[in-house]
């Protein structure tokens, strides 16, 4: 079976962001990026799916700058055997990169594909959704728990009533979510294999994808600065302000 990973480049989760001052979205010159952190999840996933000889071959892809190259790296490092980029400078929509996505997969004929459940930087969480169903592929979404049953998968997922497992008749689309695994560190040998690692770079026309957004971002702005708290002297004073808030003691 061959797993298909997709990972993208995202800003930092221990960075500060930073809006542009117009306000047409967060300023990314000189700040530290890195794979996004659901996607490492993915990419560990199925490493282990390797590791337990239940994968033959993982495959990381990326729709993104030449930048995004390194991401592809870092996941190489990790384990994977070879890269895929979609190279672009434009901003791509979710639809579009499940447009592309579809393509990569008619092309490599996997068995699994692996997504995180979401990018930390536009909190879609929608393209692993949108993957599915224009595959037609059945999807399990926020997996905390893959098992493999011949050509099945036995997906756990967190619900709000507690956890839920769904029988998916391969292939599938899988999203990672937190609790699925925790993600290794790459060794350096690792990191030096990966130099060497097959990588190849085409572009969203080669699929026959128009990546021309769709959406349009009116205004981004910082979330209103937090006010400060104030004591109160007792619990009657408290049960005052509660009131006062509209809060029910």
């Amino acid at each position: 079976m061959k797993v298909l990973v997709a990972v993208k480049r995202v800003l930092d989760y221990n960075v500060k962001v930073r809006v542009k001052p117009d306000g047409t979205g967060v300023d990314l010159a000189n700040s530290k990026m890195s794979m996004n952190p659901f996607d490492e999840i993915a990419v560990e996933e199925a490493v282990r799916l390797k590791e337990k000889k239940l994968a033959g071959e993982a495959v990381a892809v990326s729709i993104g700058p030449a930048k995004a190259q390194e991401t592809i790296r870092a996941a190489m490092a990790l384990g994977i055997d070879r890269g895929v980029l979609v190279q672009t400078d434009e901003a791509v929509e979710p639809l579009a990169v499940a447009r592309i996505l579809k393509a990569v997969v008619e092309e490599e004929k996997p068995g699994l594909v692996l997504l995180g459940k979401q990018a930390i930087d536009d909190d879609c969480g929608q393209t692993g959704q949108m993957l599915a169903a224009l595959l037609g592929w059945p999807q399990g979404a926020f997996a905390s728990r893959i098992e493999v049953e011949g050509e099945d998968f036995l997906v756990t997922r967190e619900i709000d009533g507690g956890l839920e497992t769904v029988r998916l008749k391969g292939p599938a689309v899988v999203t990672a979510d937190l609790r699925l695994n925790e993600p290794r560190y790459a060794s350096l040998p690792g990191i030096m294999k990966a130099k060497s690692k097959p990588l190849a770079v085409k572009s969203p026309a080669d699929y026959g994808v128009d990546v021309a957004p769709r959406l349009k971002v009116l205004k981004v702005s910082e979330p209103p600065a937090r006010q400060a708290g104030v004591k109160v002297k007792n619990v009657d004073e408290l049960v005052a302000r509660l009131k006062s808030l509209g809060a029910t003691p």
